[in-house]
């Protein structure tokens, strides 16, 4: 397996604890009157850590003599920083942890100090890491290491013996050069600036220093960037909106700034309109390498059930519970904020109805998104994936239209007009051509590419105006599509069913993989059951992957094809 940050920043939580070096806990019953359900939580995370600790092991670098000794390597046999510091949270949770299999296994002490021993090796004079896939000598990925590193120093501070002192003495030494190059080194994106103020927030909390406090309010006097909708600059919504909603939550409590929680439970309330019914997050208006990538809640499980109990909000704590039900032993990585931090194991409030009946348009982020019941869909402007649809497992992850218009033909709206339930989607498109440049923009080396086109005459005009009005009603979604201006253009729509179910009125399109013709009628798509119904079907021409369209997706795709003008009504059902 490689770890990569954002998977194992899904378990990292952002509340820490200065607590003195003490004699180890004993007690295996929690004081804090949770339910029988909500304590079970605990003890999976537990059950987690526990089996994942054997596979963590193989993979710590243990030849003697090798210069990455006690690193955690990945499945190309590179040392990370970031994944031995998770092997170090991971370790030192389950060597404390009463409830562990592994609780005071004498033989983890050495390996977790080979651990940092390691990380020490690795960290730069400037107190920086690297994170190997592509940033060097960086700030923000030494702050996203710094995040388990605190954990396992609060643990150890909590519940430790004598015994670990060497280790959190090494621990110290490492958060110390890390604190050095946090309070002045720089990001590349937005979230970074909130992830390694939430670092020095926890360093310290652990190692007080004046500089730390200096630099959060730097960063801080930027500004948050959350807009109307409730969403964070990168619209990531399940990479770096939960890092985000986890810093806040961890400068509110370190630095005694709660008006930072007020942009966390924003965004939270947001993310439970891009909720589908199976749970999935909807990720086609990120901005980063999460979109149209499958993803889950359980990043936001922390900001969730924290704010869930001290705002005693019913849909928090149902949230939470979910994702508690659906992603249990993977929230592992929370064990040690949870022994740290046993108020976080108090009984949620009771549940309320999550929202699942909705019409939603998010103007800031360009989409709308619908949910009836076990349908949802979304709307997008400003992206050439127009419309998704789903119901259960069947899922259309994509409407796609394109023509063969100057190379240039790929269909993105700038803008989305709603008027109650119709939301209308539009493109205008020019194609000239270039008359001679006048003598005054000339070159006398007659250099093409030095040449100024703007400089030059138009004539002959191409034009192509497209027009797409989605009307959604009772989780049906109905669709007129005109295309006009220049004749015989080639055009084809696109629909991109999520691999794994079965098509049926459709016909293959030769030398394609994956890839179908929708002649006439309408088309069947199932997956466990579910069934979405498309068309009607047309099929003017074979040309699929037209010159100046987007290259066909990792889906089984269909196509309707035509040229203009082209007048289409499609329905999705």
């Amino acid at each position: 397996m490689t770890i990569h940050r954002r998977h194992w920043l899904n378990g990292t939580g952002l509340v820490a604890a200065s607590v003195p070096l003490g004699r180890p806990g004993t007690a295996k019953a929690s004081p804090w009157g949770a339910s029988a359900a909500e304590e079970d939580i605990f003890t999976r995370m537990v059950k987690g850590s526990d089996s994942s600790v054997p596979k963590l092991l193989s993979r710590q670098e243990q030849r003697p003599g090798h210069r990455w000794l006690g690193g955690w390597a990945d499945d190309f046999g590179i040392h990370s920083p970031m994944g031995t510091s998770g092997l170090i949270r991971t370790l030192a949770a389950v060597y404390l942890s009463a409830e562990s299999g592994w609780y005071r296994r004498k033989d983890l002490v050495p390996r977790m100090e080979q651990a940092v021993k390691y990380l020490l090796a690795a960290q730069h004079g400037d107190g920086t890491i690297d994170l190997y896939t592509t940033n060097f000598h960086s700030p923000p990925d030494t702050a996203f290491a710094v995040e388990p590193l605190c954990d396992a120093v609060a643990v150890i501070r909590k519940f430790g013996g004598p015994e670990l002192k060497p280790l959190a003495e090494l621990l110290g030494r490492f958060l110390a050069g890390a604190a050095r190059a946090l309070c002045s080194g720089g990001i590349h994106t937005p979230n970074h600036r909130w992830v390694v103020c939430a670092s020095l927030a926890r360093i310290h909390d652990l190692y007080p220093q004046e500089c730390l406090t200096a630099r959060i309010d730097d960063w801080l006097g930027e500004g948050i960037d959350i807009d109307g909708d409730g969403q964070y600059t990168e619209r990531s919504t399940t990479i770096y909106s939960p890092v985000v909603d986890r810093s806040f939550l961890a400068l509110a409590r370190l630095r005694n700034r709660p008006e930072l929680l007020e942009p966390v439970r924003r965004n939270l309330e947001m993310t439970l309109f891009y909720l589908h019914a199976d749970g999935e997050v909807a990720t086609e208006g990120s901005r980063r390498q999460d979109q149209f990538q499958r993803g889950t809640l359980a990043g936001y499980y922390l900001p969730y059930r924290s704010l869930a109990l001290s705002d005693r909000n019913g849909r928090f704590a149902a949230t939470a519970k979910k994702i508690e039900e659906k992603s249990g032993e993977s929230l592992s990585g929370y064990l040690a904020q949870f022994m740290a931090h046993p108020e976080l194991r108090k009984s949620l409030p009771d549940s309320a109805p999550l929202p699942e009946d909705f019409f939603r348009h998010f103007s800031h982020s360009g989409l709308v998104r619908i949910r009836r019941g076990p349908v949802s869909a979304t709307v997008l402007a400003n992206n050439p994936t127009l419309l998704t649809f789903r119901k259960g497992a069947a899922v259309l992850e994509a409407l796609r239209l394109a023509s063969a218009f100057f190379g240039k033909g790929q269909f993105v709206s700038p803008t989305m007009e709603i008027a109650g339930n119709e939301m209308r989607l539009s493109q205008q498109l020019e194609g000239p051509y270039y008359q001679p440049l006048p003598p005054a923009y000339r070159r006398r080396d007659g250099d093409w590419f030095q040449m100024d086109r703007s400089r030059r005459p138009q004539s002959e005009v191409q034009k192509l105006d497209t027009v797409l009005i989605v009307r959604e009603k009772d989780g049906r979604l109905e669709m007129d599509l005109e295309i006009l201006g220049c004749e015989r253009v080639p055009v084809a729509v696109e629909f991109c069913f999520r691999k794994g179910g079965e098509l049926s009125g459709v016909v293959p399109v030769s030398g394609v993989a994956d890839a179908f013709l929708l002649e006439k009628g309408m088309g069947r798509y199932r997956a466990e059951g579910q069934e979405i119904m498309f068309g009607e079907g047309q099929a003017d021409h074979g040309w699929t992957l037209l010159r100046g369209a987007l290259p066909k997706p990792n889906a089984l795709s269909v196509y309707l094809t035509g040229f203009t003008p082209f007048r289409k009504r499609l329905t999705l059902a």
